[in-house]
């Protein structure tokens, strides 16, 4: 399946001044077989090394200091021929430390020697500081990657050719009817393939469930985090939370008597490690945002719509139909296409609890709010009043309805939110 990334990693094989690749993302969005991928569509040689408990690599590296000399034992141990410039060294699971100074020395000097380092540890990125490697970090499918899986690209070129041009979508009810279907799939690579494919939606919950499975496994066997059972219970309590009407993070939710500083180190981690997405609280809009966030006040979501619509036991047909639910998803999917295109998330409450649910800055410092409205709730004195009170020029409100624009408002449909990006591929 063709992933965003993959443009990134060709202009990082032909970069002058190329060095290591770490790749950045939580488990299952597809970093290794995307690596892998890559390899065998760019490289004459792909050399794998799975580094978890590799004894042989971490002795290798311990004692062996000459790139050349290196090239030649990885050469052996992977029985692969290793010739810079045409083979790819894809180190994954990488956690040790010998094994990161191993991997920096091929980002010392220009060597050409193509190597990619892949991990799902946000914490261990102090052990990768330095000059000797780049960084790009993976996330799971956004809406126009799952399109791409559907074969259905016409349609998401159709989308991003309204949203440049101020047009309406010609393909609007089939872009909303799909957009559906991704929020019940989600954007984990094996999801995704599994429903493009024609699997059952019992197929697609197991391989959910194998997930979370996984991620509580990671929380369990990590020896940093002392509140294991409180990250799982803030995990487990997210589509409790979404579904309130205020979304704002509450502990009486996870049980009586809950207190902040219960939490704080178990919230800290999840957020650090992009288990879930945190926005935090303003009540006044002045740049830089982060200068007005409300540390105590946030609100948490989970980083792939498709693990929260499994926790609601969620249909297509309950999706259309039970607003609650719907402003859940919808919520949770423009926070984590947010934070995935390169935005920090904030919401604003006024003292008067005016609220706007998004506000982001943009590289250029300009500070634009994001109202999130169903086709039966409203807030547009929200935005209007905000945008007054703040001299803001640029504003979204999202609705289920095509693209157009009133009064200095861009209405943008729901499933148009990847078209928001600030990152460059």
């Amino acid at each position: 399946m063709e992933r965003k990334i993959n443009k990134f990693l060709l202009k990082w094989k032909t970069d002058l001044i190329r060095k290591p690749l770490l790749i950045i993302g939580t488990r299952q969005v597809g970093k290794t077989y995307t690596a892998l991928d890559f390899g065998k569509h760019n490289y004459k040689y792909t050399a794998y090394f799975n580094t978890d408990h590799n004894n042989i690599l971490k002795d290798l590296f311990k004692k062996e200091r000459s790139i050349t000399k290196l090239a030649e034992a990885l050469s052996i141990i992977a029985e692969v021929p290793i010739i810079k410039d045409d083979t790819l060294i894809i180190f994954d699971n990488i956690l040790d430390e010998d094994i990161i100074k191993g991997i920096k020395l091929f980002g010392y000097d220009k060597n050409d020697y193509h190597v990619i380092a892949i991990t799902s540890s946000r914490e261990s990125l102090l052990k990768f500081r330095g000059e000797e490697f780049q960084y790009k970090i993976m996330n799971e499918m956004d809406y126009e990657e799952f399109l791409w899986a559907l074969n259905e690209q016409e349609i998401s070129d159709k989308i991003k050719y309204a949203y440049d041009n101020h047009k309406s979508c010609s393909v609007h009810a089939k872009a909303l009817d799909l957009f559906y279907d991704y929020l019940i799939t989600g954007g984990l690579p094996e999801v995704v393939e599994a429903f493009a494919t024609g699997k059952s939606v019992g197929y697609q919950d197991s391989i959910k469930e194998r997930v979370f499975d996984i991620n509580r496994s990671e929380l369990l066997n990590n020896k940093n985090l002392i509140d294991i059972e409180r990250g799982i219970e803030v995990i487990e309590s997210i589509p409790k939370q979404l579904a309130k009407e205020n979304k704002k993070f509450q502990y009486g939710v996870l049980g009586y008597g809950r207190r902040a500083k219960e939490y704080e180190n178990a919230i800290n981690y999840l957020v650090t490690n992009q288990l879930l997405y945190r926005s935090y609280k303003i009540r006044v809009a002045k740049s830089p945002l982060s200068s007005c966030r409300e540390l105590e006040s946030f609100k948490l979501y989970l980083p792939d719509d498709g693990l929260l619509s499994s926790r609601y036991n969620l249909t297509k047909n309950r999706l259309a139909n039970d607003e609650n639910i719907k402003q859940a998803l919808y919520e949770n999917h423009i926070a984590h296409t947010l934070m995935e295109s390169g935005y920090s998330l904030y919401y604003y409450q006024s003292e008067g609890k005016a609220e706007v649910n998004f506000v982001i800055q943009n590289r250029l410092g300009k500070i634009i709010p994001l109202e999130l409205a169903t086709k039966q709730g409203s807030k547009v004195k929200s935005l209007s009043v905000f945008m007054k009170k703040y001299t803001v020029t640029d504003a979204f409100r999202i609705t289920e309805n095509n693209f157009s624009t009133k009064k200095n408002v861009r209405y943008l449909p729901i499933y148009a939110i990847f078209c928001l990006n600030e990152q460059v591929y």
